[in-house]
């Protein structure tokens, strides 16, 4: 019998989901945006909102900072509510690599990161 795994769940620190625009979404993720603000006031961080690619972002884009508790809510709220927009939800486990990578969930198509910033050397 094999030791129980542990709660795999538990690293994750928070999450951050992305969500991608260019100058014809620019309308629509504003609008998206306030209401994120509005309906999960007190229990997201609605970040800047970016008119140029950023980090490792290949597009415009803004940032919903959250807590793990409040993803059951959030996600499923994106998901219907994006209004065709691509979104990227990413756990804050403590490896921005495989954070990204490996551990991200796209609502609509991915897009292709700009991942050579969390490149490991040596």
């Amino acid at each position: 019998m094999s030791e129980a795994a542990p709660d795999a769940a538990a690293a994750i620190e928070s999450w951050h989901a992305h969500v991608y625009f260019d100058q014809a979404t620019k309308t629509r993720a504003w609008d998206l945006k306030q209401r994120v603000g509005e309906t999960f006031a007190d229990r997201v961080t609605v970040g800047r909102f970016h008119e140029r690619p950023v980090g490792p972002h290949p597009m415009w884009s803004f940032q919903i900072a959250f807590e793990p508790d409040v993803f059951a809510d959030l996600v499923p709220w994106l998901a219907l509510e994006r209004d065709g927009l691509v979104v990227l939800v990413h756990p804050n486990a403590g490896d921005d690599l495989l954070d990204h990578r490996d551990r991200a969930l796209w609502l609509g198509a991915g897009l292709d990161l700009k991942l050579g910033m969390f490149e490991r050397t040596g």
